[in-house]
């Protein structure tokens, strides 16, 4: 028995922080497309018995009728692939969402309660359940035993993996790790977490995202390939998206000027495929603005830069002199230590005072 595990795919995303850098918003929604098609050829090529799809295969307020027409499609090039879809929560089943009125191939399967249920097949039992609404509480693997009837069992999921729910937050169904391992499924496909995570003993696995979406989803994102041989399960991880999202960090204590730092970025080798955020660090002795450096700056994939720097102040020194300045560090600093203020706020607080006094 062979599987292929993704989640998270959130077809017709909006990326809004792409959207506004020269329409990559738009080539980003065809590169989501082109990984789609990616995972289908992988399974038509090693014949897969199962496509297991852990929630958010599209955003239910963007999906377009198109896309899922071209989706189905390509459902209908691996017929003899069973596919279990459970929904989530940014593609809830609810009343006359795509998953109740888009006809899907004959071949894909939608779990539509919020209930558990379960799927016999000849060689493991598949268990899952939807999102009915676009947040969710209910746990349905709270008074459940699963079947011991000589079959794997395999349960499909969106869910938060140990996510707690704050008083005023939503929750999007949080399940601990020790109650997944209470329970002994034999693998869970799990969705709802961005990154790839594959627990010490390979039952509980995130796929993460199919493909990413920020700079808070770095690394590399793709599907988990498994294989059953001998009633054990093996799984790998296949890289699918093409792009990353990179971060990269500069030190401004080797330049003398944002002159510099712009013909240092303009003339650095970025791998042109992947997307940027630029970190400035250190300390500096000279004014920055990252407007005026984003300004300048010709690579069009740098999509963020950031000012992590500091002044070159010599602190210390200040604090001795008989003056203004020395007055004025020696109260910031006792604002810090009385706790009124934070060590990060104190930070800024002496940077943008000094530097109105130069």
């Amino acid at each position: 028995m062979k599987f292929v595990h993704i989640a998270d795919i959130h077809l017709d995303a909006p990326f809004t922080l792409l959207s506004d850098k020269l329409n990559i918003g738009e080539q980003r929604r065809i590169e989501q497309c082109m990984a789609f098609k990616k995972v289908i050829e992988y399974i038509k090529t090693n014949m897969i018995d199962y496509l297991f799809i852990s929630g958010d295969l599209y955003e239910s307020e963007y999906i377009k009728k198109s896309t899922l027409e071209y989706i189905n499609s390509l459902f209908a090039e691996i017929p003899n692939t069973k596919i279990i879809i459970s929904p989530g929560n940014h593609d809830p089943f609810i009343k006359d969402s795509p998953y109740d009125l888009f006809s899907f191939e004959s071949n894909v399967y939608i779990f539509k309660s919020d209930d558990l249920e379960v799927i016999e097949e000849q060689e493991v039992n598949i268990y899952g359940s939807a999102f009915n609404d676009f947040y969710r509480e209910n746990n349905p693997l709270e008074n459940i035993k699963i079947m011991d009837n000589g079959k794997l069992n395999f349960l499909v999921l969106h869910c938060d993996l140990n996510g707690a729910k704050n008083q005023n937050d939503l929750a999007y169904l949080p399940i601990s790790e020790s109650k997944f391992k209470s329970l002994k499924f034999d693998y869970c496909a799990l969705g709802h977490i961005h990154k790839k995570y594959i627990s010490n003993d390979n039952r509980i696995v995130y796929p993460g995202s199919l493909i990413s979406f920020g700079f808070d989803e770095l690394g590399e994102h793709g599907m988990v390939v498994g294989e059953v041989v001998n009633n054990t399960i093996h799984i790998d991880f296949i890289k699918i998206d093409n792009r990353e999202f990179v971060e990269e960090n500069i030190d401004v204590e080797l330049f003398n000027s944002q002159m510099e730092i712009i013909d240092y970025i303009n003339n650095y080798r970025f791998n042109k495929i992947n997307f940027y955020k630029i970190n400035l660090i250190g300390r500096r002795n000279f004014e920055l603005n990252v407007k005026d450096i984003s300004s300048g700056i010709i690579h069009e994939n740098i999509l963020q830069i950031k000012d992590l720097t500091k002044m070159n102040y010599n602190i210390e020194s200040i604090m001795n002199e008989k003056n203004l300045r020395g007055a004025f560090v020696n109260r910031v600093f006792a604002l810090r230590d009385n706790q009124t203020i934070t060590q990060e706020e104190m930070d800024k607080m002496l940077e943008i005072g000094l530097n109105a006094m130069e």
